[in-house]
């Protein structure tokens, strides 16, 4: 294994960059750091919950066994460094991975951190604990997991059914922190209790998520800020002038649109700003059990109607990319590049001859300029679902197919799309990170909880293990690709493409890093400190 892992962490140290430049400088403690950010989650359990509104205000209340260097920008297995383990080890095998715990960590409420907070946390995650979570979005990731066995206080033990050489990545995201044995479920959803560097503080929906900096954290004279300020704001004009005006000194990750950013430099030019790509796809779901949608040559008259530079262009001003289920070259580490991508079906940037065909399946199945089909289509109520929901509609009817935008709150939107509650829907993925496992693990294998629209094929839940067992990393991305081909050939889940999002912060914030190929992973926020 040893030679397994040198070959993928130097596959991935070549494309990895670090941020360094304020590092340099003398820091300063103290000061509370406020960002906005534009949705309010049903819930601050990072286990129970879906989105990055959720996970990134609390990541800080927590550790992980190990986690991505917060400053190394695109996320690998060479970007993994300790956390609550302070090393790490494989046996011959590839079965059992080994960690060594820190000793003298303690919870914010005083109580010892031990193997025992491991073993409970992951049998949690796969169903095996008395008590449950309400819902459990990570649950596909382990599969492969057959069980975690602890070796007295400081030593845990994963055990797998088969290989799995990035399983390691898997333990690195941002939704992967340790909980505590002994506060239940349910009180994590609104006083999460962790080891990290930040106490929760408060959880007022539609307002605020606060934290306070814990003075017995385990790394000394971390975290330099005394606590962070998650202000929400779901209006885009009234949360951009907070910014400017120097009410918060962050916008919402990733949130700041091509347009908006181009305001933003003319009217406070020193500002610090990044337009970033994330692996966040913008994808067509379709209920595949119910009628009309059951058929599949409906389902690809809905892919061949994309025309996805269209979705580009219209909302981000060109700044945008295709790319199939994992997020494209060269950001994303395991992505199609174009040519590739082109030849797969709906892929064609020949839109009208796409359309053509759509237009011919559409006939054959009795649809027409005087038979129309009339659907509802859900999506998020918040502006990065809504935006490009208005632009399906209207590709949409190229084809005859009318469609009602129907607006869901977060607090129900993934509940309502786990049980399958719809026919049509604008959807965003967002990876816990840029690995295939957790893509494909997690939202296309046959009875996953993020599999919302019901996809299952045996032969690539075969493949997708297959995949999961090569060690070689340019093996290993011949048979994702053959995975991403066969998934847009069945119309699995069509992806429309992938933004780049825009970050501002004010020059008092410093140490900060964007990673490019996660929008989950860097919020850490233990040595970003304020200048002032």
């Amino acid at each position: 294994m040893t030679s397994i892992w040198r070959s993928v962490a130097v596959a991935g140290a070549l494309a990895t960059g670090i941020a360094g430049g304020d590092v340099a400088l003398a820091q300063k403690s103290g000061g509370i750091l406020k960002v906005y950010t534009i949705d309010s989650p049903a819930s601050v359990s990072i286990h129970e919950e879906n989105t990055v509104f959720a996970e990134r205000p609390v990541m800080g209340v927590f550790n992980n066994l190990v986690m991505f260097d917060q400053h190394v920008r695109q996320n690998s297995l060479a970007a993994i460094v300790p956390d609550l383990a302070e090393r790490w080890s494989w046996d011959a095998d590839g079965l059992r991975l080994t960690v060594t715990l820190r000793q003298g960590v303690k919870w914010h409420d005083g109580k010892p951190f031990t193997a025992a907070d491991v073993k409970c946390t992951w049998d949690l995650l796969q169903d095996k604990a008395p008590e449950k979570l309400r819902i459990n979005p990570r649950k596909g990731w382990y599969r492969n997991l057959e069980d975690v066995t602890t070796a007295g206080d400081f030593e845990a033990t994963f055990h797998l059914k088969r290989p799995q050489p990035a399983f390691l990545a898997l333990l690195a995201s941002g939704y992967s922190p340790v909980y505590p044995c002994h506060v239940p479920p349910k009180d994590m959803r609104r006083h999460p209790i962790g080891t990290g560097p930040f106490r929760f503080v408060a959880f007022k929906p539609n307002e605020s998520i606060k934290v306070t900096r814990n003075p017995d954290y385990w790394k000394p004279g971390l975290p330099y800020l005394d606590g962070i300020e998650w202000i929400i704001i779901r209006n885009r004009s009234t949360a951009i002038l907070a910014f400017i005006s120097g009410k918060v000194d962050m916008t919402s990750p990733y949130g700041v649109t091509v347009q908006i950013l181009k305001d933003v430099r003319s009217q406070m030019p020193e500002a610090i700003c990044e337009l970033t790509p994330g692996n966040v796809s913008r994808n067509l779901i379709v209920n595949r059990d119910k009628p009309p949608f059951d058929n599949p040559d409906l389902r690809r008259a809905m892919a061949l109607t994309l025309d996805r530079k269209a979705f580009i262009d219209i909302i981000t001003e060109g700044a945008g990319d295709v790319g199939g289920v994992m997020q494209p070259p060269p950001e994303g580490l395991w992505g199609m590049p174009a040519d590739v991508l082109e030849a797969l079906p709906s892929y064609d940037p020949d839109v009208r001859k796409n359309r053509a065909e759509a237009r011919a399946i559409m006939a054959r199945l009795g649809y027409g300029p005087t038979r129309r089909l009339t659907i509802k289509l859900l999506t998020r109520d918040i502006p990065p679902y809504r935006d490009p929901a208005v632009i399906l509609i209207d590709q949409l009817k190229e084809i005859y197919i009318d469609a009602e935008l129907e607006p869901i709150d977060t607090t129900v939107w993934f509940p309502k799309m786990m049980r399958k509650d719809y026919m049509v829907a604008m959807n965003l993925t967002g990876s816990g990170l840029d690995d295939p496992d957790q893509n494909l693990y997690a939202g296309y294998a046959c009875g996953a909880v993020e599999n919302y629209n019901g996809y299952c094929n045996p032969d690539i839940d075969r493949l997708i293990d297959q995949q999961s067992m090569e060690a070689d990393p340019e093996a290993r991305k011949q048979l994702v690709w053959a995975i991403e081909r066969k998934l847009a050939e069945d119309d699995a889940r069509p992806i429309i493409f992938y933004v780049r999002g825009g970050t501002c912060w004010q020059p008092a914030v410093k140490n900060l890093t964007i990673m490019v190929n996660s929008i989950y992973n860097g919020w850490r926020m233990e040595d970003v400190w304020l200048d002032r």
